[in-house]
């Protein structure tokens, strides 16, 4: 039982096991597909402990061995019990981890995953495919990083608890940067300061050498006036709130959020690039004015960069945690005659884009941050089915997007037509993790594509 699971990471050994230490490396690597998230991280590879969440408030707390401690050469964890709520997961039996770390020449490593367990292997090889693949690709980002000049750096990040924030702090601090979180409330741990949008605090930037600003209300749900009112206010205000803030702090970028829903809900077959002309509709007057709202820090100097952000892949969020259980059912398909094109971007390649973002002197202005390759719906929508192994042959009509999120938020949201390419991207030579909707898939949901 259990499994052993080894690859080649194409980085030097002290430098993979030095990544293990960070804060945000387990984050990182828990599989997006399973349900648990992290609670506390490891303060130490050798005595510590770490404390996953699993649902209905049972605990998974993995001990570290110190007789397994040998840096940067192996560490141990086993699973341990600290109260009633993490006593159910030990009806597994017993679970021991322990990593190890060779050097396998030429600067690189081979990692392995041995895990001593009653749970089979078969259960657990899309687990450690997953991580020691995530593992390698965040090297490549912060090995681009160095190799760009980039030190390290302090980062301030509004909407850091968010799905992307969350996972953006935790891949900037493995590479050694400083996360400083803004936060809406009384601050509770060292690395958040208190964020008041409409009145920031003078010094709320001291110390900072980039800026992201992530935090918005949330576009999904009816258009009412009520809800227009908040995406709107959410943004335009607070961000030229914080620009402003930003310019007088000198920082060296402001990274702001953005989105493609400035080219206009239905631009047929044409190719959209960042110079493409603005669309009409109420989200393309949003994220024009959201952008223009940046206009303080530029016009200081600050190199500002505009992230244009497509439909983001993530099974924790966004649509594809919405589809993922009726797909996963069998009763998915196509939206309407899923002749639509959907411009989308895997998670982790969306926060690669910030994090160029945050050291590349040569990216600035609007990035459109989507993939290389859209898709027509009806692609997309085989491509999911073909990635859970289930069929897809019911059209959903048009009036189930309306009913749900009425006629404005249907038009502009579900039924949204953009081929928008990443132009900018391209002729930085930009590389892409998931440049195909089928692998992106794949990585988010754990299923080899069929």
């Amino acid at each position: 039982m259990g499994i052993h699971y080894s690859s080649i990471i194409d980085h030097p050994r002290d430098e993979v096991f030095a990544w293990h230490t960070r804060p945000g490396a387990m984050r990182r690597l828990v599989p997006p597909w399973q349900p648990m998230r992290v609670i506390a991280e490891t303060e130490s590879l050798a005595d510590g402990r770490a404390v996953l969440g699993l649902p209905g408030g049972l605990r998974w707390v993995a001990r570290h061995d110190p007789s397994g401690y040998d840096p940067p050469h192996q560490f141990v964890d086993v699973l341990s019990s600290d109260g009633l709520m993490t006593l159910p997961p030990r009806i597994i039996g017993w679970w021991r981890h322990t990593h190890t770390f060779a050097d396998a020449g030429a600067g690189r490593t081979e990692m392995r995953d041995e895990v001593d367990t009653t749970v089979p292997g078969t259960a657990l090889r899309s687990t450690f495919v997953y991580r020691h693949r995530q593992l390698a690709d965040d090297l490549a980002a912060h090995r681009d990083a160095r190799q760009a000049g980039a030190g390290q750096l302090s980062v301030a990040v509004t909407g850091s608890t968010g799905l992307v924030g969350t996972a953006l702090s935790a891949l900037l601090s493995t590479g050694g940067h400083r996360v400083i979180r803004l936060v809406r409330r009384e601050p509770v741990r060292p690395d958040e300061r208190r964020w008041e949008p409409s009145a920031p605090a003078p010094d709320l930037l001291a110390g900072v050498d980039v800026v992201i600003h992530l935090a918005g209300e949330s576009i999904a749900g009816r258009f009412t006036e009520e809800h227009r009112c908040a995406i709107r206010d959410s943004r335009i205000e607070p961000t030229r709130r914080l620009a402003e803030l930003a310019a007088g702090a000198r920082v060296s970028a402001f990274v702001s959020a953005s989105a493609i829903g400035i080219y206009g809900y239905d631009r047929g077959d044409a190719e959209l690039s960042e110079d493409s002309a603005r669309g009409d509709g109420f989200l393309a007057d949003v994220v024009a004015d959201w952008e223009a709202a940046t206009e303080p820090a530029a016009t200081a100097g600050v190199r500002t960069v505009c992230v244009r952000t497509g439909i983001v892949q993530a099974a924790r969020g966004g649509t594809l945690r919405l589809m993922r259980p009726l797909f996963a059912a069998g009763l998915g398909g196509r939206l309407g005659s899923g002749e639509q094109w959907l411009s989308w971007i895997g998670l982790d390649d969306l926060l690669d884009i910030y994090y160029r973002a945050v050291y590349d002197e040569a990216m600035a202005g609007p990035v459109n941050a989507v993939a290389p390759n859209p898709v027509r719906n009806k692609a997309y929508t085989k491509a999911l089915a073909a990635t859970l192994h289930r069929p897809a042959v019911l059209p959903v009509p048009s009036l189930g997007p309306r009913l749900l999120l009425g006629k404005q938020g249907a038009r502009e949201l579900a039924e949204a037509n953009q081929r928008v390419l990443p132009a900018n991207l391209a002729e930085l030579g930009h590389r892409f993790r998931q440049p195909e909707v089928g692998g992106a898939l794949a990585h988010e949901l754990g299923h080899d594509p069929g």
